[in-house]
């Protein structure tokens, strides 16, 4: 199975025994908009909810943290998703977060995580089958283990040698537009390059060629073969970029979990107004 799968190839596989989808839709909150809703009303057949938001460290601060590999794997296993299934994940949102579904996978030891290419939007568009309602359970097994690939704030502020890719959108960056969260400052921090998540896709929400993925990192600043930190407003966004650089062959990068909603939300943190 590729990383990237097609709506044709998810089709011809479903009902296989290995092969468990996940819908890792999620929404601001601001826009009056549930992925857990919205996934009871229509979802793809056989396919379960990874809720960003409950699956997570609940004590941190700093919104949907990753929790423990513990509490991931339990999370799992009453999902009925297994640690050695073939796991395709998609999502229903502009924000593309089965990025971050597909990062949590992996980084809690699944080995055979893929995306679907266009997700719900496109399966929907082409006329396809849709269920509502929860699936069947399943009974799975999810042993998990942390692999890494996180840098913390006091990481980043240490210096990591490591160029840092920020993926929000160019008003946000530049602190033109507040932050939505209240007690967030406006900017970005220094050093860091701005490559929007959404540059990366097509308007079916497909992703774009590599070539073009390349030349979007490039004319960014980041060499996408090469190590670099990815951040965003919540740790959400930033895995497209991770994402987009696996696809060009480069597992090498770093996720800023606690992103600009810790960062900046720090006033002993430097930030920086303007363009990088």
């Amino acid at each position: 199975m590729d990383s990237l799968v097609s709506s044709d190839w998810l089709a011809q596989h479903l009902g296989d025994p290995d092969l468990s989808i996940v819908d890792a839709s999620w929404h601001m909150p601001a826009t009056g908009r549930s992925g857990r809703d919205e996934y009871l009303t229509a979802h793809i057949p056989g396919a379960r909810f990874l809720d960003i938001d409950a699956v997570s460290d609940r004590s941190n601060p700093a919104p949907h943290m990753l929790p423990g590999a513990e509490d991931f794997g339990r999370a799992m296993e009453q999902l009925g998703i297994g640690l050695g299934d073939r796991i395709v994940v998609y999502d229903n949102s502009p924000l593309r977060t089965a990025a971050r579904g597909w990062f949590m996978l992996r980084h809690f030891g699944a080995g055979k995580v893929a995306i679907l290419d266009g997700g719900l939007q496109k399966w929907i568009a082409e006329g396809r089958q849709t269920a509502s309602g929860e699936p069947a359970p399943r009974t799975a097994r999810f042993e998990a283990v942390e692999r890494g690939g996180i840098v913390t704030k006091r990481q980043l502020l240490a210096g990591t040698g490591l160029p840092w890719a920020d993926a929000r959108g160019k008003p946000r960056f530049e602190g033109n537009e507040a932050d939505p969260r209240p007690g967030v400052a406006a900017g970005h921090a220094p050093g860091a390059r701005n490559l929007p998540f959404g540059s990366l896709y097509r308007e079916d929400g497909r992703f774009k060629p590599v070539e073009e993925i390349e030349r979007l990192f490039a004319d960014a600043g980041i060499d996408p073969a090469k190590p670099f930190v990815a951040s965003c407003g919540s740790g959400v966004t930033a895995n497209s970029l991770i994402f987009a650089a696996h696809l060009i062959g480069n597992d090498d990068t770093k996720l800023y979990d606690g992103s600009w909603s810790e960062w900046g939300a720090d006033p002993a943190t430097p930030k920086v107004l303007g363009p990088a």
